[in-house]
């Protein structure tokens, strides 16, 4: 099977926007800064706990998190 690969520049720049650096969000989701680097280039996925915390770090609205974490690669 083939591994999906999402788009994650509209997290990457809330990230930034609330957070400033991604390594203070990696740090606030619980998570090293290289494995937040790891997750949003694709080698990893973001599980579901780590969505549904980065949706609250972030302030991310329910109906919208589709647009953050599974907008696919063309």
């Amino acid at each position: 099977m083939e591994k999906v690969l999402f788009d994650y520049s509209k997290l990457a720049g809330r990230i930034t926007e609330k957070f400033g650096t991604r390594k203070l969000f990696a740090e606030r989701l619980g998570i090293s800064e290289s494995t937040l680097s790891m997750k949003m280039s694709g080698t990893f996925y973001f599980s579901q706990t780590e969505i549904e915390k980065s949706m609250r770090l972030l302030a991310i609205e329910p109906g919208t998190v589709s647009d953050y974490f599974f907008t696919v690669k063309v």
